[in-house]
């Protein structure tokens, strides 16, 4: 079936079936390989996009749910203020280990601080619980969120 999705800005015409998760689409077809494949079943994070700035689970998402939705990929994240910050900070405070699981994570911590400017360790927890790291960088994901948002990494506004 052909459908017409919009991808980091652009119109893209793939042919699968409607049922076919957005993360194969994003893979196989647009060759947009930096959405990860982690666990199939919504629990890993690793294949987070954004729908409509909305953060989306792609491996179930199906192709047939995005209709005139935008798409962004962690290839397009960058193109936003709050991305350009976040991937700075990833990569200024040295997040990545294996790497793996980490697009999906920048992509949560993307659409936190852009919902939430000024997040705190609460916020930070609750927008970033469902994203699994095996190498356990949370910390230094939380220190990078906190840089992007202009935080100090020893911030304890917590009520």
């Amino acid at each position: 079936m052909a459908f017409t999705i919009t991808v980091n800005g652009r119109r893209r015409a793939v042919e699968s079936a409607a049922d076919t998760p957005l993360l194969w689409v994003l893979r196989d077809e647009l060759d947009l390989k930096g959405t990860k494949f982690g666990c199939g079943m919504s629990f890993c994070g690793a294949c987070t996009v954004h729908l409509d700035g909305v953060p989306t689970r792609s491996c179930i998402t199906p192709l047939s749910r995005v209709g005139e939705a935008s798409v962004v990929t962690i290839e397009g994240i960058g193109d936003t203020e709050v991305g350009k910050k976040v991937k700075a900070a990833w990569l200024a405070l040295d997040v990545m280990q294996c790497g793996y699981c980490q697009s999906g994570q920048v992509m949560t911590a993307t659409a936190l601080l852009a919902r939430t400017p000024k997040p705190t360790d609460g916020d930070i927890d609750a927008a970033m619980s469902g994203n699994l790291c095996r190498c356990a960088t949370y910390t230094r994901i939380r220190a990078a969120i906190k840089q992007a948002a202009g935080l100090p990494a020893d911030d304890s506004r917590e009520v």
